[in-house]
Formats: C-alpha cells, sequence, structure tokens
C-alpha cells in the first residue's frame, strides 16, 4: 500500500528528482522489495504522504514582540529565518513546505530582508502589508505569489479576542491553495545520515545578542535532541504548548545594508561570511557564500571547505549583524 500510495503521489505531482527520494529494503524469506518514501527538502525527513513534493514553499510573515505572543504554527515550519527590521526589534520569517498549520501567526509586514530571503526560494509569500519601499523589494522577486491581507479572501482572519495588529492569523491549507513556484522548492541544506558524526565542539547553550530585549537563548537538550529556545527570559512556547526546540541553529553574520533597526536597513545575503552552525550538541564554525545571482542557494562550509551537514529535521536561522560575539557556554 504504502509503494502504491508513493507511486500515485509521485506521477501526480510530475516529482522524478532521485534526491528527494529514501530508498529502503525489505526482506521476507528470499523476496527482496524495495519501497521509495519521499524526503521533504526543507527538513531532509522522511514525507511517507509524499506532500512537501507536490507543493511550493509558503513563507509566512510574523511578528516576534512580547505583544504577540504566543505565536501560532511555528513548531510547524521547516525552516524559520530571524532578522533584525526597523527599530532594533526582530522578525521572523517562517517557511512551510512539509506540514501546513490551521493557524500560523500573528501575520505581520513584509521588510526588504524578506526579498534577500525568499528569491531561490519563490512560493508563496504572506504577510499583512508593508511600506511602500518594502513591497517594492518583494515584488522584484521572481514568480513570488503574493498574498496579503486583502485578497487572502478566508485564508486569513482577525481573532476578536485579540487586539490589532497582533491579531492576524493565517490558515496554512488555505494559503497552499494560491499555488506557487517551484514544486517541491529547491533544498537550501545538506543533511547527514544517521551514521555520520558531527566535528565540533561540545555546546551546552548560546545566547544570539539581538538588539534590546530580543537576545535568544538556545539551550541543548539531550532528552529531545535538540535547541530549546529561550526569549524574553522564558521558555519560547507555542499557542499550542509546544515549545520552540530546533534539531539546528544556524548563525549568519551578515551586513545590515543602511544600519541596524534604521527604516530601510536590510541583511544583505550575498557574496559570503562567517557561520557558525549548532547541531548535534556542537558548534561547527565556518562560512556561508552565495553566488553572484539571487536564485542561488546559500552554502554552507566547514574552515576546511568542506561542506556542512545538518540533523534532518526543523532548522532556525538567525540573521545576526558583522561584528557581533556569540555567549557560548561548553
Amino acid at each position: 500500500m504504502l509503494l502504491l500510495l508513493v507511486v500515485v503521489i509521485v506521477v501526480a505531482a510530475g516529482v522524478a528528482a532521485y534526491s528527494h527520494f529514501h530508498k529502503t529494503s525489505k526482506s521476507a524469506s528470499a523476496t527482496t522489495t524495495t519501497v521509495a518514501v519521499p524526503i521533504a527538502p526543507l527538513t531532509g525527513l522522511p514525507d511517507p504522504g509524499g506532500a512537501a513534493l507536490t507543493r511550493s514553499a509558503l513563507t509566512v510573515k510574523i511578528e516576534n514582540t512580547p505583544e504577540a505572543l504566543p505565536q501560532w504554527g511555528i513548531d510547524q515550519a521547516d525552516v524559520v529565518y530571524e532578522e533584525i527590521v526597523n527599530g532594533g526589534i526582530t522578525r521572523l520569517a517562517a517557511i512551510f513546505n512539509s506540514q501546513a498549520p490551521a493557524k500560523i501567526g500573528p501575520v505581520r509586514s513584509v521588510r526588504p530582508t524578506d526579498t534577500q530571503v525568499v528569491w531561490p526560494l519563490g512560493g508563496i509569500f504572506a504577510f499583512s502589508g508593508g511600506a511602500p519601499y518594502a513591497i517594492a523589494s518583494i515584488e522584484t522577486v521572481p514568480s513570488l505569489r503574493l498574498v496579503d491581507e486583502d485578497v487572502a479572501g478566508t485564508a486569513m482572519y482577525r481573532d476578536p479576542n485579540l487586539y490589532a495588529p497582533h491579531n492576524l492569523f493565517g490558515i496554512g491549507p488555505q494559503l497552499f491553495a494560491f499555488g506557487g513556484t517551484p514544486t517541491p522548492p529547491p533544498s537550501l541544506f545538506s543533511y547527514r545520515s544517521t551514521t555520520q558524526k558531527v566535528k565540533g565542539a561540545k555546546v551546552a547553550s548560546f545566547v544570539v545578542p539581538f538588539p534590546s530585549i530580543y537576545p535568544v537563548t538556545w539551550t541543548w537538550d539531550s532528552t529531545s535532541a535538540s535547541w530549546d529556545r529561550t526569549l524574553f527570559g522564558k521558555a519560547d512556547v507555542t499557542g499550542t504548548g509546544v515549545r520552540e526546540s530546533p534539531k539546528n541553529v544556524v548563525v549568519m553574520y551578515v551586513n545590515y545594508v543602511n544600519g541596524i533597526g534604521t527604516l530601510n536597513s536590510y541583511a544583505d545575503l550575498q557574496g559570503s561570511g562567517v557561520a557558525d552552525i549548532f547541531t548535534d550538541a556542537k558548534e561547527v564554525e565556518g562560512t556561508w557564500s552565495r553566488g553572484s545571482s539571487m536564485s542561488d542557494v546559500i552554502t554552507y562550509q566547514t574552515t576546511g571547505g568542506k561542506t556542512i551537514t545538518l540533523t534532518p529535521g526543523q532548522t532556525w536561522v538567525e540573521l545576526l549583524d558583522d561584528g557581533v560575539t556569540l555567549n557560548v557556554t561548553p
């Protein structure tokens, strides 16, 4: 039944790329059968239902202030980017593909950094509006389907029990229904096998020193084998009671063009820079780089030039300004 299900999904999606499948063998007496299990491109995890290969990426812009908590749906995102915006606050760009939460948000406005993030992904970008310069920026991304509150219809709604502007939420399946290309999205990271060991220094916790009240503490949880997130001095827990705890945290040191926290500043994700990758309770020091085209996917390498591989699962990418030092506890 599993083989039939996978074949039907793959044919329907028109996807034949071997890289999106993991093959497993089952032996019974003298007979061996091979079952192809789809792999979600943005997590590296098996996706038996194959949904990740039948749709594009959905990026949702999400508020990250104390007034926005608790957030909804973040734990089901494949990748989350955390960026500094005007005023020195941080905001999230949560990317969904393998899962489609029924409630995502609070949804807020676009920023110029989002153009840098979604250009290689394409797909759908859901937001609540934005300043003219920010909207003009995101409109330059080729083939990106923009869905704001004005066109979302029933795919977004205002929660009457919360105060605006912190009460706008998106409905994952309905947002995916807007369509988007490419399908599936390109992989953003390379992933290690279960037998591949991570070479790096052991880390118990580390602090990403975003401005003002926005520093984030990440603490290794050996039980879940993931990084527990602490924000505003307390555990970061979603509206469904789930602790934010990704398998990987990637810290990219980037140049914020026009300065930190200014009205039209943005993180420049072209070129190259330093990166610290935290995975499997270890820190791997390396670099990030993107080719001359904004369509190129960012790559991560060790200082020795080898590709850095992540643990399959959710990844947070912290866009920290150049020159800032992490506080790492061994």
